[in-house]
């Protein structure tokens, strides 16, 4: 098979400010999530109550509202990209900031609603969460900006910023949650007003000092819906391959996400507030090992740091999947020195996906036209979408199928092998032909 080597390569552009607010938008997009996710289920409650949905109905809602965020990104990422190659990406990411603003707010009055209006109360949530997850959609354009601002040697650190971004909101999101309810004495819009302050601030500052990172010089596509267009791109050499890896991986590492908060629980006995713990530890390690990676892409391939941290996956996964087995039996003679395996399987299980996932964005960036990087990362991150909607299910049906608790992290085990023969198959780039080659150095 012959190596696939990046068309056409632009001039990177340098632009320091692009960066930050590339970060400022992810940051925004995760905190906001983070934000809403430890209380949504709770303010939800009341008006669920009201409507006299029996518990399985109540699941279902509460599960939509979460799974309706993702699978708005799985379809408006391609769009919003494809949008950002025509018109460019500040356009872009100013509305997706805007939107921000204005659907966090929305969250905020839905929940103040009495709990009589139950009906209006959920339809307006579960309107601010499409609207949310619409303005969302904008990490592949972010992404893309990336790729205009980085050549193809740096692109995997750059890339990188993004995983610190997606561990800095999953970290801080639910302690502005906590300290967010206290300084609005505890009413219920004080979350989404917060989300919808903090959007805004990031909207001046991109107002402010965004400039324009697409080069005018390359011509998009007039489709902005377009399955089409899509299938083009998962049928692009490597392309196709790496948007597959990426999807597995997330899937995968979704079992891990949607089941940690019980697994604590049934293992551990953990309380809520133990629990907000373990999900700080876990953004935490996502920003250390996000910025520990940036220093090793310069020394390493993005294909190698990729199945270094696919094997991380497996390895503490796996180990993860051990304890739950353990916790399972009714011998408890290792319970203290389970908890410290616990935290150290997960750091390990974080670590790889930190490393995963920008080496998959710089490998498809880079086998990818300059002129369409906006739609191609916008498609890769819809995949990585789906794989946010389907593992968490996967993970919490196979969670309760069976008392050993053992069943999710096995699936993310299995489905991450096939991601380490993937990656196997991925075909290292060669230089550009026309540039020449360097003399041997002794």
């Amino acid at each position: 098979m012959s190596a696939t080597v990046e068309p056409h390569p632009q001039p990177p552009i340098a632009n320091r400010s692009a960066l930050l607010i590339v970060w400022l938008v992810v940051f925004i997009d995760l905190l906001g999530f983070g934000i809403v996710l430890p209380v949504m289920p709770r303010q939800a409650e009341p008006y669920l109550n009201a409507l006299g949905l029996t518990p399985e109905a109540k699941g279902a809602v509460i599960g939509v509202l979460f799974s309706i965020f993702s699978l708005m990104q799985f379809v408006f990422s391609p769009v919003w990209g494809r949008i950002s190659d025509r018109i460019g990406r500040k356009p872009v990411l100013l509305i997706s900031l805007l939107g921000s603003v204005i659907f966090y707010a929305l969250y905020g009055v839905a929940v103040s609603l009495p709990a009589e209006q139950g009906f209006l109360a959920i339809a307006l949530l579960l309107l601010a969460r499409v609207g949310a997850g619409i303005a969302g959609a904008s990490v592949g354009t972010a992404a893309a900006v990336i790729a205009d601002c980085t050549p193809p040697e740096k692109r995997a650190r750059g890339m990188a910023l993004i995983g610190i971004a997606f561990g800095a909101g999953f970290t801080l999101g639910p302690l502005i949650a906590y300290f967010g309810l206290a300084i609005f004495a505890h009413q219920p819009w004080g979350v989404g007003a917060l989300a919808s302050v903090l959007s805004l601030a990031a909207l001046l500052v991109a107002i402010a000092i965004f400039h324009e990172t697409r080069n005018p010089a390359y011509q998009a596509g007039k489709e902005f819906f377009s399955i089409a267009r899509t299938l083009a791109v998962l049928k692009m050499p490597t392309v196709g391959v790496l948007i597959l890896i990426y999807f597995l991986a997330i899937f995968a590492f979704a079992n891990f996400e949607a089941t940690l908060a019980l697994f604590t629980q049934s293992a551990f006995g953990m309380s809520d507030d133990d629990n907000f713990l373990v999900f700080a530890f876990v953004g935490a390690v996502l920003m250390v090992a996000g910025g520990a990676y940036r220093p090793l892409a310069k020394k390493h391939t993005e294909v190698r740091l990729l199945a270094r941290g696919v094997a991380m996956m497996i390895l503490g996964l796996g180990s993860i999947g051990a304890i739950a087995y353990l916790a399972s039996q009714p011998d408890e003679s290792v319970g203290s020195g389970r908890k410290v395996f616990f935290y150290g399987a997960a750091a390990l299980s974080v670590t790889g996906f930190a490393f995963t996932n920008p080496s998959v964005s710089a490998l498809v960036s880079k086998r990818a036209d300059p002129a369409r990087q906006g739609e191609v990362l916008g498609v890769n991150q819809a995949f990585a979408s789906l794989g946010r909607i389907l593992g968490p299910f996967c993970g919490s049906v196979l969670f309760q199928a069976e008392t050993s608790r053992t069943l999710p992290y096995l699936a993310a085990v299995v489905t991450l092998v096939v991601v380490a023969v993937l990656v196997a198959r991925i075909p290292r780039p060669a230089a550009a032909p026309s540039a020449p080659e360097p003399p041997p150095r002794l």
